[in-house]
């Protein structure tokens, strides 16, 4: 299965590194325009962030890059899958509103935003994608489970082993001498 899954997130991955390197040298007045409606959340978010919508644009094209490299490389698979995820959704809402234009862009744009939907749901596998390997609750829980059998045996041997003692000194304090 290692094979498959390196190919599916080189190809998952693919588009965000090649895309991503494409607006860093060239953002697009089309893609500053689309930014320009998310940039107001961002203010909101956090005031620290830069709301010129260029700055944006090609910071989110840098996360794309490195994002996707580390994905296809398969180094921090998960939280690669994760980062590209998250710029995914803005950039799908304010990149394809499709519901907010004309009827014969409307199409076009409905596709993009499904092909987009498409993406996140197979970056959202590769975020949930443990490679066969149990996940950490499991392991957490597996680990706590196996703390309290062996606590529960060195009780019960340490019970055990009491007796024996408080026998041997009641069979020695019989014994003559």
């Amino acid at each position: 299965m290692k094979p498959v899954r390196s190919a599916a997130r080189a190809m998952l991955a693919s588009i965000f590194v090649i895309s991503g390197v494409r607006v860093l040298i060239q953002p697009g007045e089309g893609r500053i325009q689309a930014a320009r409606r998310v940039t107001p959340w961002l203010e909101k978010l956090d005031p620290r962030i830069p709301a010129d919508p260029e700055t944006v644009v090609r910071a989110k094209a840098a996360a794309d890059v490195v994002a996707g490299l580390a994905l296809a490389t398969g180094h921090f698979t998960r939280p690669a899958a994760a980062v590209l995820a998250a710029g995914l959704l803005p950039t799908t809402y304010a990149g394809h509103p499709f519901w907010a234009v004309p009827k014969e862009e409307r199409a076009a744009q409905q596709v993009h935003f499904l092909k987009n939907l498409g993406l996140l749901g197979g970056l959202l596998l590769a975020a949930a994608d443990t490679e066969g390997k149990p996940n950490l609750r499991y392991r957490t829980s597996h680990a706590v489970d196996r703390s309290q059998r062996k606590m529960k045996r060195a009780v019960r041997t340490a019970r055990r082993e009491a007796k024996i003692a408080a026998i041997s000194a009641t069979t020695a304090r019989k014994l003559p001498g």
